[in-house]
């Protein structure tokens, strides 16, 4: 039997890609290649398509059954908070659409068994500094998180009447890298775009130094992308599990850092001298994020191993090993 991964050849995707495949899993990979590049899963089958377009349902349905998938990981979705809220309409469509189609291929298929990426976005500003998976209210204060807390309202919903075996994997802030090869590829997440600052020469920003945290930057939780990979790997285990108490997990390790404190850990092992800008907050971006993962830590035996100065680390090294992105440290120069 086969995994499918939707979105495979993105950052997380490929990473679990190569995971499953360090336990001779048998991988397909279905990706419209918008973020991901094909050299960076191995030997899995890929499929280029859209998961989100009218009609993909049955496309992925013909993938399944040719494929002989039992379990499907379900990347594929956009994910850029800011952008959600300047196009809430189409982020509706992508994720949501994207959402229904998976589930409604499994619904035809022997594809039962799920594990959905979700996110810390869908607790929104919760009331408590280490959030539990069932804290309450969950009301996510952006349109990337709403849809992420809907996907899961949809897989819920589909597990009595479809027989599909569910569980969503919050992450909270991803980060860092395992083999070199496979890099972060889009300047969307904070480590890459301080790097990608400092290739152009110019000062990475901080956005919002006035919230009510100890240094006025947001605090997240960081983890390494390999730790996250694992958790996958995890999961499905947990799947085939008759007995399962609950279907949400963070994937977490508990601890909160700071953007200035991941500027500092970058400038500790870059070498480089910069100076950092701060800028005007950005919309939807909560003061506050950490998980906590007591749940998954329990119930599955996940561990995250790696920390902050890991995470930087192996961001950097990769990012170096990539002709495109390196950076001269000993000519370096900061611009204004």
């Amino acid at each position: 039997m086969s995994v499918l991964v939707t979105g495979g050849c993105g950052y997380i995707g490929a990473h679990v890609v190569h995971a499953l495949q360090e336990t001779d899993k048998d991988v397909v990979v279905v990706d419209d290649l918008s973020y991901g590049r094909p050299d960076r899963i191995g030997n899995a089958r890929l499929y280029g398509a859209d998961v989100a377009a009218p009609g993909a349902d049955q496309r992925l349905a013909e993938i399944i059954e040719e494929n002989k998938v039992d379990s499907v990981i379900h990347f594929a979705a956009r994910k850029q908070v800011g952008e959600s809220v300047e196009k809430p309409i189409w982020y509706y469509r992508q994720n949501l659409n994207g959402m229904i189609n998976v589930l409604s291929a499994m619904a035809k298929t022997n594809a039962k068994k799920l594990v959905f990426s979700s996110s810390a976005a869908t607790y929104g500003e919760p009331p408590v500094d280490v959030v539990p998976e069932d804290v309450q209210p969950m009301v996510p204060i952006n349109p990337y998180g709403q849809t992420k807390l809907v996907g899961e309202w949809m897989a819920r919903a589909c597990e009595q009447p479809y027989g599909i075996r569910f569980c969503a994997l919050r992450y909270f802030n991803v980060a860092g890298c395992g083999p070199v090869s496979l890099e972060d590829p889009a300047v969307l997440n904070l480590i890459p775009m301080l790097f990608d600052r400092l290739r152009q020469g110019k000062a990475p920003a901080i956005f919002g130094d006035d919230y009510p945290t100890p240094d006025g930057t947001c605090v997240r939780d960081y983890i390494h992308v390999s730790d996250l990979a694992d958790a996958h790997i995890a999961a499905l285990d947990y799947l085939d599990r008759d007995q399962r108490r609950y279907d949400a997990f963070n994937v977490g390790t508990g601890q909160g850092t700071s953007v200035r404190q991941i500027v500092d850990e970058v400038k500790k092992v870059t070498g480089l001298p910069f100076t950092e800008a701060v800028k005007p907050r950005r919309a939807g971006d909560p003061p506050h994020l950490i998980g906590d993962p007591t749940r998954i830590n329990t119930e599955m035996g996940w561990h995250a191993k790696y920390g902050v100065e890991e995470i930087v680390e192996s961001a950097w090294k990769a990012w170096q090993a990539n002709p495109a992105h390196h950076i001269d440290t000993d000519g370096w120069q900061q611009q204004d």
